[in-house]
């Protein structure tokens, strides 16, 4: 399998470090939640998962869910909701969408909070190799003391600044050193939840929860990261730049994954756009094969822009692929020959994970099957194999629940969040 890695702007083979693949996503901030860029960078990331254990590969999952951080606490103020209520309604909402489209919960699926004494480890690691610097009870990354910061998005330093400032950042920060050093521990500020940390009560900076997370649940090094584009920069790399020096290891990450951003009436879908397409609309009129279908006609890493017509035709392909897997045959010779599809399906998906022309291979199998049905041939192989394919996708290709694990295992991620199992604030 060769797949893009964002780091070297390349095609690459995708070979992993030991036979299981380790897996890192990055999750949801727990609100506004599930529009159709968070689907499409979930289903991709899906897709791939289901690919390597569908090509033999074990693989170890993790994705966080950012439930402390500057928008949860922004829009839990905006609602006058309590920040953890707000955030463990709106993990149940993606949950559950996440359920009624078939896709594989992770294997770790942590809060953010859940890490915190991890995190401060980390910070005072950096410190102490003199990466950062605490000023006012806040520490911050100084980023001209990592050389190589910028290698994985490629910025020069004014458009680093640039694409940060519009990411969250605050340049005029008076205890910065430099405007683009970031941060890793915020002091708390009246009325903010907070922990203890060797520098006073705050909460962690955004990029250092991912980076702690990875190393508690992966490991050092990773196989993979994903993600959607728009957390190339900053996020990502400040991941590198934080995660690197305190593990001694390099490379933090050997092959980054990430997709494209959806439009939706020539905009970027965002919550601060507020142009949002929501997963659990579209699912009141379009099955979740339907909407499955529809994302996997682009290409993960070629932006696109969401049109209804195109729901349309994919309730199309899944209608007939349901015909063909339902479809009753014969005993007359030959069977029909699948082998051409299951071995077009891999070339396409091995190619940079080509979504659009897999669902080719799919296709054409469903229409071997309906004709060779019509015939009264033997189609029993040709309906495994389609249903193996199809499974790569997450289609159910029926009008029945989700899979077993999918149902069972996002169900127990839910029961750690509303048990209240992380440790909470002073």
């Amino acid at each position: 399998m060769r797949l893009y890695n964002s780091y070297s702007q390349e095609i690459e083979p995708f070979q992993p470090q030991h036979d299981s693949v380790s897996i890192y996503v990055c999750g949801i901030t727990p609100y506004d939640t599930t529009h159709l860029g968070h689907a499409f960078t979930y289903v991709m990331a899906d897709v791939l998962i289901r690919y390597l254990e569908f090509l033999g590969h074990p693989v170890r999952y993790a994705q966080n869910v950012t439930d402390i951080d500057d928008d949860i606490l922004r829009k839990a103020a905006e609602v006058g909701e309590d920040w953890r209520t707000l955030g463990n309604r709106w993990t149940r909402h993606f949950i559950e969408d996440m359920q009624q489209l078939n896709v594989r919960p992770p294997d770790f699926y942590p809060r953010a909070s859940s890490v915190i004494p991890q995190i401060v480890a980390g910070v005072q690691t950096l410190a102490d190799q003199g990466l950062a610097y605490v000023a006012n009870g806040s520490a911050y990354y100084a980023v001209d003391a990592w050389p190589s910061f910028g290698a994985l998005s490629k910025l020069s330093d004014d458009e680093q600044l640039e694409t940060a400032n519009e990411r969250g950042n605050r340049p005029d920060d008076p205890n910065k050193h430099d405007p683009l050093d970031f941060v890793l521990w915020q002091a708390q500020a009246p009325g903010e939840p907070a922990w203890p940390s060797p520098w006073g009560a705050g909460r962690p900076g955004w990029h250092i929860e991912c980076s702690t997370l990875v190393a508690h649940y992966l490991g050092d090094t990773i196989d993979l990261h994903g993600g959607g584009s728009d957390l190339i920069f900053p996020h990502h790399e400040c991941e590198i730049a934080q995660s690197e020096p305190i593990t001694g290891e390099r490379p933090f990450v050997r092959h980054w994954f990430h997709t494209a951003m959806v439009r939706y009436q020539g905009e970027k879908m965002s919550k601060s756009l507020g142009n949002l397409v929501m997963v659990r609309d579209l699912l009141q009129d379009f099955s979740p094969d339907a909407l499955r279908l529809y994302l996997a006609e682009y290409p993960y890493r070629q932006p696109w822009s969401y049109e209804e017509a195109g729901l349309f035709r994919a309730g199309g392909l899944a209608a007939k692929l349901n015909a063909a897997a339902t479809a009753l045959g014969g005993a007359r010779a030959p069977a029909v020959d699948s082998a051409g599809c299951v071995q077009t399906f891999q070339n396409a998906l091995d190619d940079d994970l080509n979504t659009p022309a897999a669902l080719g291979a799919l296709a054409d199998l469903a229409e071997s099957i309906s004709r060779g049905a019509a015939a009264g041939r033997s189609i029993i192989q040709a309906q495994e194999d389609l249903q193996r394919m199809a499974s790569v996708f997450g289609l159910r290709l029926h009008e029945g629940p989700p899979e077993d694990r999918v149902q069972t295992g996002w169900a127990a991620h839910l029961a750690e969040f509303e048990d209240g199992g992380n440790p909470g604030p002073t």
